[in-house]
């Protein structure tokens, strides 16, 4: 029967806000972000990203599984969490003001654990950040060995093999290596560490009714940390049964999730999912060490055992094992003041708060790129008419869209789009620079920030972030038609990059990358612009329409049947086909009168 969970809360839409309040009452060396609400950021008291002079190591992701992330943060590990709503990956905004407040000169590093919406929001702050001077890079943690390799785009979860991720990362940032060096070793850390959790109960959300999927002497194998159903439910086996079917999925040499064969060096982590007793963990840290010694080969150099990534008030645990030479060995037990690893530090009380730190002033900027212009540049016309004829092709296509949509996803990718085209009819009116291309691009994306909800809405803010990024940086010696399709190139390639998706796999980038490179091919040759802008448009219908031919690997129509999937097009590149092919029709017509 469901009844309401007891907890110790007040309002259940303020836990986060009252943890971190907590938090930093009782550790001094941290503090947190005092701003607008959805700004939930913890970082160290003694960083000032004005004065850093090391590369700042940071993560987050949603609340719930203290003490990840903000009680790692401390000299030696993270130097700011940033913390969203229980389960919830935090804002744009939220990650942007981490990324202000600690960042020096010698540039950011993002981990992130490999959930859509964690890599979407970070992928998007990555940008905003480079466009504003930042040095940021970014490394997907995906250490989750309980699923078959998966289809498509999803790959494994993040998992609390992460936290030894941020411990090497964090170790290594402070031996004042650059940004590039310490990416490269918090990469292959990534891919030294595998793991599983098994649950004897599901969590509840604060607030809300406990969920009645796990029955009596039942316990479910290869769950995430967010609640969700794991890859099997079985009957509760004694926990010698229990630690040997996890190891041996961790280390399977089928699968080779993890680099680890006999003979290797490793480290382990038991650790608890939230409701589980230190009585019960060290029991099953007690017999994994003999089973990887004895039945696996493995010398174990460490063992971790406590509550590092849980899952509210979850019970249950994770087993996760790392491959370890002498350089991880050295990270993992260099200092840190990190209040969870395993404790925190004294000294000296700074304030508990400091303001979020703001943006760039736009009125700092050129008063006529950040307005319309009363006078537009030849190129300023073109760029107007392009856009119009862009927004407007997506308002007709509306009803087609969300008939494509309502068979191969959640029916509303025409109404989605649409209010970002509208937007950016109004927008272009008021405020856009037409005479300076990369700030009218990313205004575009702006305007499409402020109305375009879901997976979209960040794609599309994602691809003109990327697109102003390219132009910015390719102005100075007046623009091209190479360098618009530069700019589309590495649009496509930060869409890729943080989305996960690539050719084939039935989104939008079906239609932008063949356009992308038959424009490439097109302008190389010495084509005419226009003319190479119309013939790319072709490749992008074409490539649109064969979608109707490709298994989905991305999105909700990875969940739709192929028979479903071939009676219609991608919705999404079925949009970019229609905007990009209006565009260059209406830059054509434009660019012969201008001629």
């Amino acid at each position: 029967m469901d009844f309401q969970s007891k907890k110790l809360i007040n309002d259940p839409n303020d836990v986060v806000t009252e943890f971190i309040e907590g938090l930093v009452e009782t550790y001094p060396g941290l503090q947190y972000l005092d701003g607008f609400p959805d700004v939930k950021v913890v970082m160290r008291a003694d960083v000032s990203g004005e004065t850093y002079d090391k590369v700042a190591v940071i993560s987050g992701g949603g609340s719930g599984h203290e003490p990840a992330h903000a009680g790692f943060v401390g000299e030696g590990m993270l130097t700011a969490a940033i913390c969203g709503d229980v389960f919830a990956s935090p804002t744009v905004d939220s990650i942007l003001a981490g990324i202000r407040s600690v960042t020096g000169s010698k540039g950011c590093l993002l981990i992130v654990k490999n959930y859509t919406g964690d890599r979407l929001n970070f992928g998007l702050a990555a940008e905003q950040a480079k466009s504003e001077g930042y040095k940021v890079e970014m490394v997907i943690v995906g250490d989750d060995c309980a699923l078959p390799p998966p289809r498509g785009i999803a790959g494994r979860r993040g998992l609390a093999g992460t936290i030894f991720v941020h411990k090497v990362a964090g170790a290594a940032a402070a031996c004042g290596l650059s940004l590039a060096e310490v990416a490269a070793e918090t990469k292959r850390a990534s891919e030294m560490v595998g793991t599983m959790g098994v649950a004897l109960s599901v969590c509840t959300l604060p607030g809300q009714v406990t969920p009645d999927r796990l029955g009596p002497g039942k316990m479910e194998l290869g769950l995430g940390i967010h609640g969700e159903p794991g890859a099997a439910v079985a009957d509760l086996q004694p926990v010698d049964i229990v630690v040997t079917h996890v190891l041996n999925q961790v280390l399977s040499t089928e699968t080779n999730y993890v680099p680890i064969s006999r003979g290797s060096r490793v480290v382990l982590m038991v650790n608890g999912l939230g409701a589980t007793p230190l009585m019960e963990l060290m029991i099953v840290a007690g017999k994994a060490v003999p089973k990887l010694q004895l039945e696996h080969g493995l010398a174990v150099e460490r063992v971790y055992t406590g509550s590092f990534m849980t899952s509210l008030d979850m019970a249950g645990f994770s087993i996760s094992v790392m491959k370890a030479d002498q350089n991880i060995l050295n990270r993992l037990d260099a200092p840190t003041k990190a209040p969870n690893w395993p404790v925190g530090s004294g000294g000296n009380r700074p304030p508990a708060k400091i303001p979020v730190p703001l943006p760039p002033s736009r009125s700092k900027m050129n008063n006529e790129t950040m307005s319309r212009p009363e006078q537009l540049s030849p190129n300023g016309h073109i760029l107007e008419v392009a856009i119009e004829a862009a927004a407007t092709a997506v308002i007709n296509l509306k009803d087609s869209l969300n008939e494509w949509d309502s068979k191969v996803g959640d029916g509303d990718c025409g109404s989605t789009i649409s209010k970002g085209a509208s937007v950016i009819l109004e927008d272009i009116k008021k405020s856009y620079p037409l005479n300076d291309p990369a700030e009218t691009a990313r205004e575009i994306g702006c305007s499409i920030r402020k109305v375009m909800g879901g997976t979209s809405g960040i794609i599309y803010d994602i691809f003109f972030k990327a697109a102003y990024a390219h132009l910015k940086a390719n102005m100075s010696s007046g623009l091209t038609a190479v360098q618009w399709a530069g700019a589309l190139e590495s649009s496509i390639d930060a869409v890729s990059k943080y989305g996960g998706a690539k050719a084939g796999y039935r989104t939008l980038l079906d239609a932008l990358i063949p356009a992308a490179t038959v424009l490439k091919e097109k302008l190389t040759a010495g084509e005419d612009p226009a003319e190479a802008f119309i013939i790319s448009a072709d490749a992008a219908v074409t490539g649109a329409e064969s979608t109707k031919n490709m298994p989905a690997q991305a999105g909700r129509s990875s969940y739709v049947s192929a028979d479903i999937l071939a009676t219609v097009p991608d919705p999404g590149a079925m949009a970019v086909a229609c905007w990009y092919r209006a565009a260059a029709v209406a830059v054509k017509n434009k660019y012969h009168q201008a001629s």
